[in-house]
């Protein structure tokens, strides 16, 4: 890489795991973090931010798992500036291949009065105690002025040049209340970067609370940020963080205007995107750029007439190069098994193991004697919802009973370790009424906090995915089921989640995580 190509290209930090998954009601359990970090990883991604260790035992073990498992990425950690946290970022990330500890403090007027209580000369010295800590554990060191775009210019710099002494090798720029507008970035940019010496690696980090992440994201770039840190789908607090997705392809579809590059295979941006949204129970709006179910869609006759004759006349980008297959799989109840693996790796779901894909065979083949042709998304939908937890629990058959004045009954037959065991139970409603018999089989109860129904296919016939969020003791989980009954979708995303509390899986969200 040339020198002119190495400061065009702009690093990708993802924090889909530990920024994203601070979005009120996500919590994902370890394999669910270990499979999106792996694709993270296949996506190109240069640094995961894989949590925030110390918020608990089981944040710290499933970074360490990334860490130890996943390879290509920088693996990192995040920490306030304080020697505990930073000890634990140090143990969970020290297997990495790439590791770095991200520690940060607050530096706006409004944060160090009122939540620190301290004054600045105090921050500065906690900034530089921590990175100098840091330092000792890795070599990576990336430190963040938490709310800096409220923060006085001056002080910034005065800071930032505390930690770049201290051995801080990124100095990243939050817009933590997603307050700043494009040119303010830009200019803070450009300032920094004329205070900062010139290997400082510049970063930012922006939220969408007023619906500007992605421009001020881009922004920063403009005004010499070299890192900018995102999620997928752009999930995260509040409004959520500056979309990875929408960043990529502004700087892909417009290099004529921003000249920079990223290291993202831009191909797996969708699978991504489907992984994140299934996994974290957060849905993709329609309308939304580059992986929203209409960002290729065309209804308008105007449009159609004119897609048809070139597709360029509507579309800026084509759907291939997203991961979005434009073309139609013809499949039934009578294709083989040969032809349902074969259609599942042009999908680019290549790498499912063989006992996952007779699993999956099996759904395909009920699934086409009730709808007759499977299309793309079809397949797209069962492979998203395979299963990822141990199966103690399966549905083999249900009944539903209600009408008009009547209270609906559902009687629910599941495999167990015991054999096949059925109930019958009452309930507001078929989709309670299954839960209830479920539950007097498995003998678990935990407590529904929200309830979540789309169509994740097209058609009469359409695929419906159901989301679910639960409340075990102080666990809490996220189940997903499809279907193309509501109430067997339901009931399958009930037996997910029987099944992830009998495997111990889940997580305690009771400890405050802190964010730049």
């Amino acid at each position: 890489m040339t020198q002119t190509e190495s400061q065009q290209r702009i690093r990708i930090f993802d924090t889909t795991l530990r920024d994203g998954e601070q979005s009120p009601g996500v919590a994902l359990n370890h394999a669910q973090k270990l499979e999106i970090a792996h694709t993270l990883a296949r996506l190109g991604v240069d640094v995961i931010e894989a949590g925030f260790p110390i918020a608990s035992p089981g944040d710290l073990e499933g970074v360490s798992r990334i860490a130890r498992e996943v390879r290509g990425p920088v693996i990192a950690g995040l920490a306030r500036a304080n020697r505990a946290d930073i000890e634990a970022a140090a143990r969970a990330v020290e297997a990495a291949e790439n590791a770095r500890i991200h520690t940060f403090i607050a530096t706006s007027p409004i944060h160090m009065q009122k939540k620190l209580n301290l004054e600045p000369d105090a921050v500065i010295e906690r900034a530089v105690q921590a990175v100098t800590l840091a330092r000792t554990f890795v070599d990576d060191v990336e430190f963040s002025a938490e709310d800096a775009t409220r923060s006085d210019w001056d002080f910034l710099s005065r800071i930032f040049k505390a930690a770049v002494e201290a051995g801080a090798t990124t100095i990243n720029v939050p817009d933590t209340v997603g307050y700043t507008t494009p040119e303010e970035m830009r200019r803070l940019f450009e300032y920094l970067r004329a205070e900062l010496p010139a290997h400082v690696i510049l970063s930012s980090h922006c939220h969408d609370d007023l619906g500007m992440a992605v421009a001020n994201s881009i922004a920063a770039a403009e005004g010499g940020a070299r890192q900018i840190e995102c999620t997928v789908n752009g999930i995260g607090e509040r409004a959520g963080n500056a979309s990875l997705e929408e960043i990529v392809m502004a700087f892909h579809t417009r290099r004529d205007v921003y000249g920079f590059e990223t290291g993202i295979r831009t191909r797996e941006l969708y699978r991504a995107s489907r992984l994140v949204s299934r996994l974290s129970g957060m849905p993709v709006q329609p309308n939304k750029a580059i992986v929203g179910d209409n960002a290729f869609a065309h209804e308008s006759g105007i449009h159609q007439d004119g897609v048809i004759k070139a597709r360029e006349t509507y579309e800026i980008m084509n759907a291939e190069l997203v991961g979005r297959e434009a073309a139609v799989l013809v499949m039934g109840k009578h294709s083989g098994r040969a032809a349902f693996r074969k259609a599942l790796t042009d999908l680019g779901y290549e790498d499912i193991p063989d006992d996952k894909v007779q699993y999956l065979f099996g759904r395909f083949k009920d699934l086409a004697d009730r709808k007759g042709q499977i299309y793309a998304e079809d397949l797209r939908a069962l492979v998203d919802a395979r299963s990822d937890v141990p199966q103690t629990f399966s549905l083999e058959g249900f009944q539903i009973t209600s009408g008009m004045n009547m209270m609906p009954v559902a009687f629910v037959r599941l495999h167990t370790p015991d054999g096949p065991l059925d109930a019958t139970a009452h309930g507001d409603g078929p989709v309670e009424a299954a839960f209830q018999a479920i539950s007097k089989i498995t003998g678990l109860h935990p407590t529904l906090e929200s309830y979540r129904i789309q169509s994740v296919t097209r058609g009469d016939d359409a695929l419906g995915e159901v989301s679910i969020h639960v409340r075990h003791g102080e666990t809490h989980l996220s189940g997903t089921g499809v279907a193309t009954d509501i109430v067997e979708a339901s009931a399958r995303a009930w037996i997910r989640v029987m099944n992830m509390i009998v495997a111990g899986m889940g997580k305690n969200k009771a400890i405050t995580q802190m964010t730049p």
